[in-house]
């Protein structure tokens, strides 16, 4: 097994704003004693039957670092130990997790959460044999223009509750449905809100104004636009595809927001075969997403490179498209990510769990795998290293699951099984 190689760099500390459902959630967590306050306060998650660290040297020596009969203490917002129950310190609170087990939070690092308006009529067409293609989006950004700044944050903040009550604690989420310098930026601002990874994405397509002028819009996406988005994000993206942005566009989109301090994601090869992945990696992207349609040397140069492959297997799943092949990267020594690409086109689920049982039924890969890559895989794909793992000093960010072990993530699909989750150190869920 190849899960892939987590990140070289060291990872920001983001403070994000909760949601109103987080809020609450939080407001009945009882986890604190009275006598403590929740900075300094210390639990011990005992009677864990399985525990995923994704730390080899904590357990196993497997890429998950599994322990068994494990405990986990938590101090503030951070993980301060892990091991044999049977050793655990002495804390201030303790959590019988009941002989259940317990993994890091889920990385959703590809996601498309601020929009308005609803497919649904597209999708009934799709099921009934019309074939996806770009131009759908142009629906979406129809109705994300008409709505208001308060519709949008309403959007994004019940389908971050959503996934968080699917055990997702960390998320990614781009623009990409306004497509002009006033409803990308309001968009970012929106998406910032909640996130720190945000990511600025007006080269989803070209803006129906400029259909007849692509070049004048490439133009507008390097310079006002940008200019007006820079502040808000940290990432910046493009789809590379037909019917999208061809190489020499994406690559001087990417390269424009390099020169403004945003590091490349790109969406690359989903619809066919093309320039993107290797794009990817020479603009040293943390991700090239989707990575369906690869040639060997697409395969060769993601697996000898910092740049994470991050495939989306919902968007398969709601498009009937074809598979990415998990087994052929893994077994090349390329990182993968899973991630739900959330979006109300081609990908309209928050779950990843969801995602891994799809990982492991049609893309090849062993439920140990595809849980390595929603959670570690994921931080890789957004170089992070204070998440997606349990280990003393990341983030206190933990999924409790109604099961003994991780596999019955992929062995009991659709059941919701995630009964507990911890997000910097306090229980949400």
């Amino acid at each position: 097994m190849t899960p892939g190689r987590p990140s070289e760099r060291s990872a920001p500390e983001p403070d994000p704003t909760a949601d109103q459902a987080t809020k609450d959630a939080m407001s009945n967590a009882t986890t604190v004693s009275p006598a403590h306050s929740a900075s300094t306060a210390s639990t011990l998650i005992t009677n864990i039957a399985a525990l995923v660290t994704n730390d080899p040297s904590l357990g196993d020596n497997s890429p998950l670092g599994l322990i068994q009969d494990a405990a986990v203490v938590i101090e503030g917002d951070r993980i301060a130990w892990t091991g044999d129950q049977s050793k655990a310190p002495a804390t201030d609170n303790r959590v019988d997790a009941g002989g259940r087990a317990v993994l890091p939070g889920f990385v959703d690092s590809h996601s498309h959460l601020v929009f308005a308006g609803d497919r649904t009529q597209e999708f009934n067409a799709r099921m009934s044999g019309r074939p996806y293609s770009a131009g759908g989006i142009r629906t979406t950004v129809a109705a994300t223009r008409a709505a208001t700044d308060e519709e949008l944050e309403a959007n994004v903040t019940r389908y971050l509750a959503e996934a968080l009550r699917q055990g997702t604690t960390t998320f990614e989420t781009k623009s990409g449905y306004g497509l002009t310098t006033h409803d990308e930026s309001r968009a970012l601002r929106v998406a910032a809100r909640h996130t720190d990874e945000v990511t600025y994405l007006g080269a989803h397509i070209v803006a129906p104004e400029f259909a007849e002028d692509p070049a004048a819009y490439v133009a507008l996406v390097t310079g006002e636009m940008l200019d007006a988005c820079a502040p808000h994000a940290r990432w910046i993206d493009v789809f590379c595809e037909k019917g999208a942005f061809d190489g020499d566009q994406a690559r001087a989109i990417l390269t424009a927001g390099k020169a403004r301090g945003l590091h490349p994601r790109i969406h690359a090869n989903q619809l066919s075969y093309g320039p993107g992945v290797r794009l990817a990696v020479e603009l040293d992207a943390a991700s090239a997403d989707h990575c369906t349609h690869l040639t060997e040397e697409d395969v060769d140069a993601l697996a000898n490179s910092r740049t994470v492959a991050t495939l989306l297997p919902g968007a398969e799943f709601s498009t009937r498209a074809e598979w990415p092949d998990a087994r052929r990267l893994l077994d090349a020594g390329a990182t993968v990510a899973l991630s739900t690409d959330c979006n109300p086109g081609s990908s309209f689920t928050s779950s990843v769990p969801f995602c891994i049982a799809l990982a492991v039924r049609d893309m090849g890969m062993t439920p140990d795998e595809a849980v390595w890559s929603a959670t570690a895989g994921g931080a890789a794909a957004l170089r992070r290293t204070d998440i997606g793992r349990v280990t003393p000093g990341a983030y206190a960010d933990l999924t409790l699951l109604d099961a003994p072990s991780h596999v019955h993530l992929a062995y009991r699909p659709g059941v919701p099984l995630v009964t507990g989750v911890w997000r910097r150190g306090q229980r949400v869920v």
